[in-house]
């Protein structure tokens, strides 16, 4: 059976939503998982329900795997993301705002300010707020574009001597924070930027009384793509991607439930918002904010206990990470393990003089990337640096124009990828002299060269200098950087070349294996699942008698049919604290297992229209290591969810001793550090035969 798929990832972020129900959690974790859900529904506006609003606009009416077409998924995407915001909603206003007033966390209401405490608000709006707002008549025959997902206070305005009303609005800009903090108000206290505009919004209008105001927030359609033309500056069509979508159309407007219906209709005219995309809620807009105090200093009674990343067994700090990795293949699993192995690794290439080239594909990165500023370093001195900064990672397009400027700047040869797909894949490779020959250092990741999402994201890297992998590394660059079909290659299997065909091959194996009365296992973890051809093999594995566990964070559009599909296979997705990111598949083979990671979850986007890495770990402790951590994954009975053959999701219930599996992953970290502690402690000291009496 088949799952729509978004509807499927609307009940994941209900069980993002979930985490921020579970009375058990600090404050402000909860706040912080209730900001993460509405944070993944603004991306799924603006690229899901914008896309299939481009799609009904354009008659275009391909209906999905479960046959519905783009309206009728627009209506039950509308049904279901209503439900979740009133129950958004209902948590903020119900449960966590009293505990935040017991808490002294809530923001203080205007209205029960003292005098002198108002006065002091005053000041310091015409000090330090108004001097930043810009109000924008917009009834008029060209009005000013509202940005995109920002706060915007609308005010309705009666000029002195007129009889008609004006709207006004004013963007409260990003440059002011949310929850205003003043001396004058105390220790703790705070008020909402909207609240205090509203209050004193009057001041930026004289001889006009103000009518109403009230808060809005309007979500643009995302789902704008890129027209690759041969010849033409790549760069400069993403720039005017991200102008198109500025200018895009509206495809949610949010307002408080409070606000007067003609206010509402005259807003809706100007965004040019329909009933059905129009959210009225009982609460304060854009809940993304709240999620910043579970993130800032103090107020620790309130938050989970931190967990520190463990260094790295299998690295030694006290030698290179060249030294460390002709030692043998290594496997990091951050953030239970610190990532900075692998940002030391790029930092001491780009100072090694005996490192000649390095090639390195970019997709996200963070501010002040310490990747980024490796690499110009390395290029400044002579190196042979060639980056392929992929623009179309989605929202992060201008941020990584900008990284590529910087890149170029320094001398690096930047490539922006392949035509017609996004280069997905996390590889690195050095190039470095040694004894008189070159040799090849690869990092192959599930997540991308970004050290500060490493803290958050549950992802794997591997460290290898094997002969094969780095023949591997340097055909993927020729490959994509001279545009030649991806092929020969030794271990690897790229996207879209091979790693269908061989995942493929995987499962046909093993449901060949179930036929002949073999065993047969496949286990999985991934992101999202919605590839059909991957989708219908299992579906025949399954009714093979192949024992079949996933583990999907997020979407998952299938569903086992029959009895005996459904009796060997376990769906199961995990939310926690950290964000499951990896890509690991276990395969039993008869006895002699094979094990992989991959950069691809089992999308049609990623294995079809993606350049992306599977790669097989046959080092066996590392191979050891992953089926570990799908161990883990399916014996977690508190914070996973299994699926129902209807698509639908239930918390595990089990009478067995509670196992939480990143709790556990935490726990055998720490183990291995202290046994590689240890280890290096016996090697300092050898043992001393005790001298005789």
């Amino acid at each position: 059976m088949f799952i729509n798929r978004e509807i499927s990832w609307l009940e994941f972020n209900q069980r993002v939503l979930n985490q921020a129900l579970r009375p058990e959690l600090p404050l402000l974790e909860r706040l912080k998982f209730l900001s993460i859900s509405a944070s993944n529904l603004d991306e799924f506006f603006q690229v899901r329900v914008g896309g299939l609003m481009l799609l009904r606009q354009t008659g275009k009416f391909k209906p999905d795997i479960t046959g519905l077409s783009p309206s009728e998924q627009l209506e039950r995407i509308r049904e279901r993301a209503g439900t979740m915001v009133n129950a958004q909603y209902d948590l903020l206003q119900n449960v966590l705002m009293p505990l935040m007033n017991e808490a002294g966390l809530s923001p203080l209401d205007i209205e029960e300010l003292t005098e002198a405490q108002h006065s002091g608000l005053e000041e310091f709006f015409l000090s330090n707020i108004a001097p930043v707002l810009t109000p924008l008549a917009m009834e008029v025959e060209q009005p000013p574009l509202l940005p995109n997902l920002s706060l915007i206070l609308g005010v309705e305005l009666q000029p002195e001597g007129e009889s008609e009303s004006r709207f006004v609005a004013i963007t409260l800009p990003e440059i002011l924070p949310r929850r205003v903090q003043s001396a004058i108000l105390g220790r703790r206290g705070y008020v909402m930027l909207e609240d205090i505009v509203s209050t004193f919004c009057p001041l930026l209008f004289p001889g006009e009384r103000v009518l109403s105001t009230t808060p809005f927030r309007v979500t643009r359609n995302g789902d704008i793509a890129v027209a690759e033309e041969e010849g033409g500056d790549f760069a400069r069509e993403m720039e005017s991607v991200l102008v198109a979508r500025k200018f895009s159309d509206c495809v949610r407007l949010e307002l408080p439930a409070a606000t007067p219906d003609a206010l509402v209709q005259r807003i809706t005219g100007i965004v040019g918002a329909d009933s059905g995309s129009t959210y009225r809620v009982p609460g304060f807009l854009r809940l993304v904010d709240f999620g910043q105090m579970a993130f800032e200093p103090g107020n620790d009674q309130y938050k989970v206990q931190a967990w520190t990343p463990c260094w790295p067994a299998g690295v030694d700090s006290s030698l290179s990470m060249f030294e460390n990795i002709s030692q043998g293949d290594i496997l990091i699993h951050n953030p239970y393990e610190s990532y900075e192995p692998v940002v030391k690794l790029i930092e001491e290439a780009s100072e090694d003089p005996d490192v000649i080239a390095i090639k390195q594909v970019l997709y996200r990165t963070a501010e002040n990337s310490r990747f980024i500023a490796a690499l110009c370093r390395a290029a400044e001195t002579g190196k042979q640096v060639t980056v392929l900064v992929e623009l179309k990672a989605r929202f992060d397009e201008r941020h990584n124009l900008a990284q590529a400027e910087k890149l170029q700047s320094s001398g690096v040869q930047v490539v922006y990828g392949v035509k017609g797909f996004k280069t997905h894949a996390k590889i690195l490779l050095i190039v470095r002299r040694e004894n008189g020959t070159l040799r090849r250092y690869c990092h192959i990741g599930t997540g991308n060269y970004n050290e500060k999402t490493a803290r958050i994201y549950s992802d794997l890297s591997l460290l290898t200098c094997n002969e094969h992998l780095g023949a591997d590394a340097s055909q993927f660059f020729n490959s994509v950087t001279g545009l030649t079909r991806l092929m020969r290659f030794r271990r690897m299997y790229p996207a879209p070349a091979t790693m269908k065909t061989r995942l493929l091959e995987l499962i046909a194996a093993e449901t060949h294996r179930a036929q002949q009365g073999e065993r047969a296992i496949i286990r999985a973890k991934m992101n999202s699942l919605n590839d059909v051809e991957m989708m219908e093999a299992l579906e025949q594995a399954a009714e093979a008698g192949v024992r079949i566990q996933l583990n999907i964070r997020g979407i998952c559009c299938w569903a086992p049919t029959s009895e005996k599909a459904q009796a060997c296979t376990r769906i199961t997705s995990i939310v926690d604290r950290y964000l499951e990111h990896a890509r690991l598949f276990h395969f039993h083979n008869g006895g002699n297992p094979l094990v992989y990671m991959a950069s691809a979850d089992w999308m049609s986007r990623n294995l079809d229209r993606r350049v992306e890495l599977l790669v097989p770990i046959e080092e066996p402790q590392l191979a050891v290591r992953i089926m570990d951590i799908l161990d883990a994954c399916f014996k977690d009975n508190t914070q996973a969810c299994d699926m129902a053959p209807d698509g639908s999701y239930h918390p595990v219930h089990t009478e067995k001793k509670p196992f939480t599996m990143q709790a556990h992953l935490q726990r055998e970290a720490r183990r291995r550090a202290r046994s590689q502690a240890s280890a290096n402690m016996c090697v300092l000291e050898p043992h001393k035969p005790r001298s005789k009496s």
